[in-house]
């Protein structure tokens, strides 16, 4: 793991990183020591590992909560070029929505692909994060929503480390079978009149998860419109299953 910079501003310290071919951004607390439980923070689809949504909810785990936060560029995201299997997909997933095509079902083809990849290299990033001395191996928790959750739902069904996680507006029918799989406490959104995700699909996707504690959060408005509260609430979500 390498280090390109290092800023810091409100008590919150950032530091880009490369893991091999991964560009990613670790943030911890000014002057942070010893061990600390680490959030992995997984961005949605077409975004970046320091999308607005990322930094706010990075700077907010680490400032209120003393976290340790990453996040990382997406195969064929950010920083990292795009292949021709990605455009080829990608291609045909804007023309199915232009078509008047299922949307969430146009999604979980592009995720799918992009989780035979994301999968090991969340993997070998928590690794590399964790042996760091002012991050250390403490408690792991995962936030992603959108593409977040389609990549995130197989890596929680296959990292031990992860032991709490923030999923949601995502349903997709081929995620099912691997989200019963996963048994650590979860915190599902939904917003109510997503016109990306049918509402049925986010119930189902809730529905399949197989943790015996699992809340659903359900807030009005479209796919980009989940309330800042719900960050305040994941906060304390994550200080109750890590700290």
């Amino acid at each position: 793991m390498r280090f390109a910079s290092q800023t810091s501003s409100d008590g919150v310290t950032e530091q880009p990183f490369t893991l091999g071919e991964i560009p990613g951004v670790l943030w911890t607390p000014e002057d942070a020591r010893g061990t600390r439980p680490l959030i992995l923070m997984g961005h949605g689809g077409g975004q970046h590992k320091k999308a607005p949504g990322i930094v706010g909810r990075a700077h907010h785990f680490v400032a209120e909560g003393g976290f340790a936060v990453a996040a990382i560029d997406a195969p064929h995201h950010g920083e990292r070029p795009k292949g021709e299997e990605f455009d080829r997909i990608a291609t045909e997933m804007r023309a199915g929505m232009a078509a008047g095509g299922n949307p969430a079902e146009l999604v979980a083809t592009m995720h799918a692909f992009l989780a035979g990849q994301a999968v090991s290299e969340w993997q070998a990033v928590l690794t590399a994060v964790q042996q760091l001395d002012h991050v250390g191996s403490g408690p792991v928790g995962y936030w992603g929503t959108s593409m977040g959750c389609g990549l995130g739902v197989p890596f929680i069904a296959e990292e031990p480390r992860v032991r709490a996680a923030v999923l949601g507006l995502l349903g997709a029918a081929t995620l099912t079978g691997v989200a019963a799989r996963i048994t650590v406490p979860v915190r599902f959104l939904v917003q109510w009149d997503d016109q990306m995700v049918p509402r049925a699909q986010s119930l189902a996707l809730f529905d399949a998860i197989g943790s015996a504690e699992k809340t659903l959060h359900a807030n009005p408005g479209k796919h980009g419109d989940l309330p800042r509260f719900e960050t305040d609430s994941a906060l304390r979500f994550f200080a109750r299953h890590l700290s």
